[in-house]
């Protein structure tokens, strides 16, 4: 027994010294081989590769960095403000839009500030967008290929604040939103149901609600045009004068109003009748969906347009601001 025990830890004793020389002569080698130009300018890229797989790798399964190109999260959110993505809040994705895993005790909570693939957004074709999302992580948001047709970022992604859920019903009148939730018999004021579950105070105005008057106006003086009726009521035209030179102007009020006008024009157009049911009957909010919102509620292009979206098609939770410098921390 002890001499086949002799025979073992020999055989091991010979393979380390075998090995552990042979990586002595291999390193040798290397540093006596005459360094050139190819040979460091490979390692350089050999070192890049490295460093961008690295930051793709962690953008799509850990941390992603954000560039917010838009207007509808100010002000907690303000344009070129640039923010990390926790990716793996809600689940982990395996790849771009695919599934998640891990994500079923994992769930979106109101008021949660989110980023989810934009139901809106047009495919340039699976190579074109996975250069860009590459090209994108791999520069840390500061290059983004990813263009509209006049030259404005395409956001792939959108971020706004996760506010109806499973069961809720909302409307919007005058640029406040009206929650029914799962199990109440009537509409509340955002602000009343946030002061219940003790939410963050409600959002950012750019519209002062004096206007919305001559919004109703210019949404039903402008059906009143598309339908080709000239003799208008004078009082439209009076409360239109107030917004005529205004910059900034509630769109969602503004169809809801046109609808209405085009019901109120003929009454028999069932295609009226149904646009403008959307608008009087709100947005039901089905289990597994969430209705995401804008913080600047009168100017922000979010679920008021297309809906509820699948909690699938959320991938991330907006956890910090790190630019500008002086706006450094956590975002709520």
């Amino acid at each position: 027994m002890f001499n086949n025990m002799d025979k073992i830890y020999s055989f091991l004793e010979n393979k380390t010294v075998k090995i552990l020389t042979h990586r002595k002569a291999l390193k040798a080698y290397e540093k006596s081989k005459k360094k050139t130009i190819l040979t460091e300018l490979w390692s350089w890229i050999d070192a890049l590769i490295f460093a961008v797989v690295v930051v793709i790798l962690l953008n799509q399964f850990l941390f992603q960095l954000f560039l917010i190109p838009s207007p509808s999260m100010v002000s907690t959110l303000n344009i070129n403000d640039r923010v990390v993505v926790s990716k793996i809040s809600y689940g982990v994705e395996l790849y771009p839009t695919g599934p998640k895993i891990f994500s079923n005790s994992r769930k979106v909570q109101r008021d949660d500030i989110i980023t989810f693939y934009n139901p809106e957004y047009n495919s340039k074709g699976p190579v074109f967008d996975i250069l860009s999302q590459a090209i994108y992580y791999a520069t840390l948001s500061l290059v983004n290929i990813d263009r509209n047709e006049d030259g404005s970022i395409a956001e792939r992604l959108f971020v706004k604040r996760a506010v109806g859920f499973g069961g809720d019903n909302i409307k919007f009148k005058d640029g406040n939103v009206l929650i029914k939730p799962a199990g109440y018999d009537n509409y509340i004021t955002e602000e009343e149901y946030r002061e219940e579950n003790s939410l963050l105070p409600g959002p950012h105005r750019s519209v002062d609600e004096s206007l919305y008057d001559g919004m109703h106006a210019w949404g039903r003086l402008f059906a009143l045009q598309e339908n080709n009726i000239n003799v208008v009521p004078q009082h439209l035209k009076n409360s239109y004068e107030s917004v005529q030179n205004q910059n900034m102007f509630d769109y969602y009020e503004f169809l809801q109003n046109k609808t209405l006008m085009n019901t109120l024009i003929n009454p028999s157009d069932m295609y009226a009748r149904s646009a403008y049911s959307h608008y009087r009957a709100g947005i039901y909010v089905p289990n597994g969906y969430v209705l995401p919102l804008g913080d600047n509620r009168d100017n922000s292009s979010d679920g008021r347009y297309f809906g509820p979206v699948k909690e699938s098609t959320i991938n991330g939770k907006v956890i910090a601001r790190f630019w500008p410098i002086g706006d450094v921390g956590l975002v709520k």
